[in-house]
C-alpha cells in the first residue's frame, strides 16, 4: 500500500522559516521523481518545486526562487522543501506528489497535505 505523507506546516510569521518533509512508503522512493504543490482558499492547485529522482535537478515557480529550496534523501525515502523568507501570499495546503512514467503508464500518489500560515 502507497502512503504519502506530509508534515512540518503551522503558522509562523513574515520572514520566518518552515521545513516541510513528506515520506513515501510502498514505492521504489529513488525512481520518482517528487513535487510541492500548494493550494490557497479558492486558487487553483500550483507545482512549487521540483526535484528529479536522483536528486541532480531542480526547478520552482518564480514567486519562491531564492526563498525556497527542495531536496531529497533517497536513503530515507524523503522529500523535504526548506521555506525561507515567508510571505503571507505563501499561505496555502502544501501537498507533496511522487510521479513515475513507466513503460507508458503514469504513475503518481499524492499526500492529504500540511497547512501553512504566514501571518503576524
Amino acid at each position: 500500500q502507497v502512503q504519502v505523507a506530509e508534515s512540518g506546516g503551522g503558522l509562523v510569521q513574515p520572514g520566518g522559516s518552515l521545513r516541510l518533509s513528506c515520506v513515501a512508503s510502498g514505492i521504489s522512493f529513488s525512481s520518482y521523481a517528487m513535487s510541492w504543490y500548494r493550494q490557497a482558499p479558492g486558487k487553483d492547485r500550483e507545482l512549487v518545486a521540483h526535484i528529479t529522482s536522483a536528486g541532480g535537478s531542480t526547478s520552482y515557480v518564480d514567486s519562491v526562487k531564492g526563498r525556497f529550496t527542495i531536496s531529497r534523501d533517497n536513503a530515507k525515502n524523503t522529500v523535504y522543501l526548506q521555506m525561507n523568507s515567508l510571505k503571507p501570499e505563501d499561505t496555502a495546503v502544501y501537498y507533496c506528489k511522487a510521479r513515475r512514467v513507466y513503460l507508458n503508464n503514469d504513475y503518481y500518489y499524492w499526500g492529504q497535505g500540511t497547512q501553512v500560515t504566514v501571518s503576524s
